[in-house]
């Protein structure tokens, strides 16, 4: 594969389990284990219900009294994906279009990324609402009339607006809210679940592990290699 040199680049990144280590929302379930949260996630993964339905409905199991507690935790827990911040530098330097397309939620996601000085239209995620007496999950980014997967946040919609005339679209990432983006995207650099179901569906992608294996694809695809 090589990229279109007549085309511009643009990146999708994906946020938990890609440019974290683990998946974010996971770990929160897992450390503060409300009750019923692992049968909701069963029945995601089941694809029994969407993905939109299913993280609204674990994050309601949480208190909102709670909201001090879980940031705190996230703040602790959360670490960044080796070169990262080179993997910001080289799109910089070589004028690739890059966005944060994530299913994850703003309250842990927006201060992890601060440090990075990304713009906030580079920043696509769901939000939060701690008012009621349990949080409630906020969709700012929902499926267009061409997606009907309950997405939440929709990464195939956003993938659409930029016309593969006119783009070389990449998509990183890792997981179940990046299944339905890879099949949209004309390149894919994949680890975890999201490789598995690459292989699967006959779906050409680069492994990755670090970003610094990214840059490495990315500088192969410019080349043709």
């Amino acid at each position: 594969m090589k990229l279109d040199a007549n085309k511009q680049n643009i990146i999708f990144c994906d946020f938990d389990g890609t440019i974290t280590v683990t998946d974010n929302i996971m770990d929160i379930m897992k450390h503060f284990q409300p009750s019923g949260w692992e049968d909701i996630l069963r029945r995601i993964v089941d694809k029994e219900i969407p993905l939109q339905e299913g993280v609204g409905a674990m994050f309601a199991l949480l208190p909102s009294s709670r909201k001090d507690e879980i940031i705190q935790f996230t703040r602790q827990s959360i670490r960044i994906r080796e070169g990262f911040p080179e993997l910001l530098e080289y799109v910089r330097e070589n004028d690739f279009d890059f966005l944060v397309t994530s299913g994850g939620i703003d309250f842990f996601l927006l201060p992890t990324l601060a440090p990075f000085e990304l713009r906030p239209e580079q920043i696509y995620c769901n939000g939060s609402d701690f008012s009621g007496e349990q949080i409630r999950i906020t969709w700012p980014h929902p499926c267009d009339e061409q997606c009907d997967k309950g997405c939440g946040m929709c990464k195939t919609t956003i993938i659409r607006s930029y016309s593969p005339e006119k783009y070389n679209r990449i998509l990183i990432g890792d997981s179940l809210s990046d299944f339905e983006g890879s099949k949209q995207a004309d390149f894919v650099f994949a680890r975890s679940h999201l490789a598995e179901e690459c292989e699967k569906l006959g779906i050409a992608y680069r492994k990755f592990e670090t970003f610094h294996d990214v840059i490495n694809g990315l500088n192969a695809l410019r080349e043709g290699n």
